[in-house]
């Protein structure tokens, strides 16, 4: 039985994520996944519908205050608030999208963005999103009653189970029926409506299920840093998410983990220069559009389908060479 690349790609990404927390500090391998993952929701949107959201920040932080509330005041275990949040940041994805969809290109994401806006100045009024302290201290209760997430090793691999399932879902969303009518309304709208696709409702479930996975991150980050804050609602959420889809590889299905990878590193390790973080980040951007207009995982795809179909010329003109030579 052959395994394909994709499976061959996913199983050497699962064995790296396995035993990461050997060699690197496990929390932040736990932001790293959590961005990945909204990275990826984010992507599955853009990357596959053509649809830019400026607004995506409400609902992973929206997301983050709903299982944070849930957690801390309502005393729900975590098993069962992450997947509320997920739900709740899904509904709020439908309601949003019905408006949105309505517009499309940068009108489209002009709206997303007044909305996200809105939201922001909510949770900064809301009496039970704590204002600009957020909600502080959120429990790490244990999952299922004995799953101890207050180790940061244990939590580690609690957050890979939610990033692999979501990971899962988004690829064979993709590789579905579905997922190819997306890709259709991506390259040629026009045409797939005169196909007979109700484009509008395409768009609508892709919206939607996109904002539930970013709302899964988004809880799945409050559970893991204990805190849900205006940062995770804020413009420059939405500005982050899109710069790691850009830098990783828009439209590929790793380039979004690739990319939250390289942000989350620099963020990190580059937070002791201050301000001169963004500016690093922006001269990164400039330069991954310039030099790698596909992104760092667009760009390696472009580079070893290039050397394959060489390859594979070389081989079709070998034996008429020997030919003509004879």
């Amino acid at each position: 039985m052959t395994i394909s690349r994709g499976t061959l790609a996913f199983l050497a990404f699962l064995a790296l994520a396995l035993v990461a927390p050997w060699f690197l500090y496990p929390v932040f391998l736990v932001k790293v996944l959590c961005f990945a993952l909204f990275a990826c929701a984010f992507n599955l949107l853009v990357g596959y519908v053509g649809l830019l959201s400026f607004g995506h920040a409400m609902f992973f932080g929206g997301a983050s205050y709903f299982c944070g509330h849930m957690l801390k005041v309502w005393g729900w275990p975590p098993e069962l608030a992450i997947p509320a949040a997920a739900l709740a940041a899904g509904a709020m994805g439908l309601v949003v999208g019905a408006l949105a969809i309505r517009r499309q290109g940068i009108y489209f994401a002009m709206v997303t963005l007044a909305l996200a806006q809105m939201f922001y100045f909510f949770a900064l009024q809301a009496p039970f999103t704590g204002g600009e302290d957020g909600i502080q201290a959120i429990p790490r209760t244990p999952i299922l009653g004995v799953i101890d997430t207050r180790d940061d090793t244990v939590l580690y691999y609690v957050v890979l189970a939610i990033f692999t399932a979501g990971f899962l879902l988004i690829h064979r969303t993709i590789h579905s029926p579905f997922g190819q009518v997306l890709k259709a309304i991506r390259e040629n709208e026009p045409r797939a409506i005169s196909l007979g696709y109700a484009v509008d409702r395409y768009k609508l479930l892709a919206f939607t299920l996109s904002a539930a996975l970013a709302g899964l991150a988004g809880a799945t980050k409050a559970l893991a840093f204990q805190l849900a804050s205006l940062t995770d609602v804020a413009w420059q959420m939405s500005g982050e998410v899109v710069l790691m889809t850009l830098v990783g590889g828009m439209g590929t299905v790793y380039g979004p983990v690739v990319g939250a990878a390289v942000i989350v590193t620099m963020q990190n390790y580059l937070a002791g220069f201050g301000e001169w973080v963004l500016v690093t980040q922006g001269v990164i951007f400039v330069v991954v559009v310039l030099l790698f207009r596909r992104g760092i995982v667009g760009e390696a795809i472009a580079f070893a389908q290039t050397r394959r179909r060489r390859g594979a010329d070389a081989a079709a003109t070998a034996p008429a060479e020997r030919g003509g030579s004879a």
